[in-house]
């Protein structure tokens, strides 16, 4: 990372290599120092693309014809027919402190995490529908006027699904947003006044709370001619007394799982996405499945972890209920505690104080 003025930063190399998986590192090896957090809503210059940043080359156009060919991005009507099963319990948000954490689930990766006094909502999508995707299958599980004031946003990358405008335009303008690298403009088109960007491996920091942004193994588009303009990646929110929760926005399996965990020792909760991952041929690099979701929090040290990402939208041609069925059973080979799976319905809250 080159700074170039206290306002102005910033080339397409990240502080670690993007290159390869790096060889596992010794047990021994001093855990990588975190980044001082940046200034709040600083003015930032990017580079043109982030092509560079990507695990996995996109696909070409072989694969696109043979995803005409083969592909579904529906389930079957059996898949289909286990859409009234899906979990739906929503209920209060739960009552916390500056020494609680609190997440409640609203559906697809939208949640509510209470952590170190704030209310802060990630990747919100309030919507009924999104551009190019049938209607959502369980409504929203929070009402926008159930939630309290939110304290901040955080912003895994531009997908319809994760960047919602309807619901972003509900918020005050003030609102501070924590986005990745490239996507402030899109914020400051639609007059927020409060966002910081960030590249992978930065920090920022409110009301001593921590929002670090690190790497994910997906890509960012958002129109035929934006591909990997604006960065993608997930966030670790780290309270002023240590709790830590890690949300993973959307990403593939691979090496970056363990880098996050080693730099950032743990993690109270991951929330991992466990769908969209059918056809696999086409879906590996850039949606984990809920086999490599258990993986991955267990590369991530996190002492538990919450399944997202499922049962909102029909985006992929798996069962609806398979992606629970599956990162149920996985847990239990992987013979982790079953309480350490919050494995919640749509609209339902865990507390760990």
């Amino acid at each position: 990372m080159t700074q170039q003025s206290e306002s102005t930063t910033s080339t397409s190399t990240p502080t670690e290599d993007t290159d390869a998986p790096p060889a596992p590192a010794p047990l021994s090896a001093p855990r990588p120092p975190l980044a001082e957090p940046r200034p709040l809503a600083e003015r930032r210059v990017w580079p043109r693309a982030f092509h560079d940043r990507l695990t996995a080359p996109l696909p070409g156009l072989g694969a696109v014809a043979r995803f005409a060919r083969e592909g579904a991005v529906r389930p079957g009507r059996e898949g289909l027919a286990d859409i009234p099963r899906v979990p739906f319990a929503p209920g209060p948000l739960p009552r916390v402190d500056a020494r609680t954490i609190a997440v409640t689930w609203a559906g697809h990766a939208s949640w509510v995490v209470r952590i170190g006094g704030l209310t802060v909502l990630t990747d919100p999508v309030w919507s009924r529908r999104i551009l190019g995707t049938p209607a959502r299958i369980t409504p929203v599980g929070v009402a926008w006027t159930a939630l309290p004031r939110i304290d901040a946003v955080v912003i895994s990358h531009n997908h319809y699904d994760h960047l919602d405008a309807p619901t972003l335009r509900r918020l005050p303008r003030d609102t501070p947003v924590f986005v990745p690298a490239g996507l402030a403009g899109w914020f400051h088109r639609r007059r927020f006044t409060r966002v910081t960007e960030l590249d992978w491996w930065e920090a920022a920091e409110l009301h001593g709370t921590r929002f670090d942004f690190v790497p994910a193994h997906h890509w960012s588009k958002r129109t035929l001619t934006d591909t990997c303009r604006t960065l993608w990646g997930g966030w670790v929110l780290t309270a002023p007394d240590g709790g830590r929760v890690y949300f993973a926005g959307d990403t593939g399996y691979g090496h970056w799982f363990t880098r996050i965990g080693r730099r950032h020792p743990g993690i109270d909760l991951a929330l991992l996405p466990i769908g969209a991952y059918d056809p696999r041929w086409w879906l590996r690099d850039v949606h984990c499945d809920p086999e490599e979701a258990v993986r991955a929090a267990q590369d991530l040290g996190a002492r538990r972890m919450a399944p997202m990402h499922w049962g909102t939208f029909v985006l992929s041609a798996e069962p609806v209920l398979e992606p629970l069925t599956r990162v149920r059973a996985a847990w239990e080979r992987a013979g982790l505690p079953r309480e350490h799976l919050w494995d919640l319905p749509v609209g339902a809250s865990r507390v760990l104080e």
